[in-house]
């Protein structure tokens, strides 16, 4: 594992995990990026690499990463850093998709972040109210293997389906929660973008996509249709109520 310690300075927007790079070009029309520009269905998949990393429970079990789809189809969704409200808001939503709906559909959902482990229960599952199973990849090596974006690179929040805030009440809130954060400890790592997968089960890719940016991350509802799971009503996508 990998401790990134770092001290906040409020001066260094950046280094919080500013999601957007530039912030100049947060409100220029991004109606030309199309929110799946990163899907790649028959993504290549390095199936024998993938077979020799792991990822890490909150009890600092290491997992093995084929293991979680190894007897079912299975949707992993890659986050951002802890302290990015982008993640923040996007795993909260994620939060919102009943457990009758995957397991009617015959589904697992499991999220991955690059943070440490100590950083699952105590800060980010409490946090965002996530029951569904939370890993993370500290060193990011299951990340890069699946060709995930490892960059710092402009966005937009309008037409995101899962970020709630706007980009300076978003901000503020990601700076206060790394100044009130109890070991100063940065919960991951800036450039990493994120994606979704469907994978299993076994050795088999049924979706794939590759977050550009930030606000690039699929929405949910079309995650959860390609799985054949039911649709979720959520605060910006309303589509069918929870009962």
């Amino acid at each position: 594992m990998i401790n990134n310690h770092y001290s906040y300075s409020p001066s260094d927007s950046q280094m919080i995990g500013d999601p957007f790079g530039d912030n100049s070009a947060m409100h220029k029309d991004v109606n030309h990026l199309s929110i799946s520009r990163g899907e790649r269905i028959d993504a290549e998949i390095d199936w024998t690499k993938l077979k020799t990393l792991h990822v890490y429970d909150e009890m600092e079990n290491k997992i093995m990463f084929t293991d979680i789809f190894k007897h079912q189809k299975t949707i992993i969704i890659f986050t951002r850093h802890f302290l990015d409200f982008v993640s923040k808001e996007y795993v909260e939503d994620i939060a919102i998709i009943p457990l009758e709906y995957t397991q009617n559909a015959g589904v697992r959902l499991v999220v991955i972040g690059p943070a440490q482990p100590k950083h699952i229960k105590q800060a980010f599952k409490k946090l965002t109210g996530l029951s569904y199973s939370l890993y993370v990849d500290p060193e990011r090596e299951v990340y890069k293997a699946l060709g995930c974006q490892d960059k710092i690179a402009t966005a937009a929040v309008e037409n995101s389906k899962h970020i709630k805030s706007g980009f300076v009440t978003g901000m503020l809130s990601s700076v206060w929660r790394a100044m009130t954060s109890g070991d100063k400890e940065f919960q991951g790592d800036i450039q990493q973008q994120g994606g979704a997968f469907i994978f299993g089960p076994g050795d088999v890719c049924h979706f794939s996509h590759i977050d550009q940016n930030a606000a690039d991350h699929c929405p949910l509802n079309d995650i959860l249709t390609r799985a054949n799971v039911m649709n979720v009503s959520f605060p910006k996508d309303p589509r069918i109520e929870i009962v």
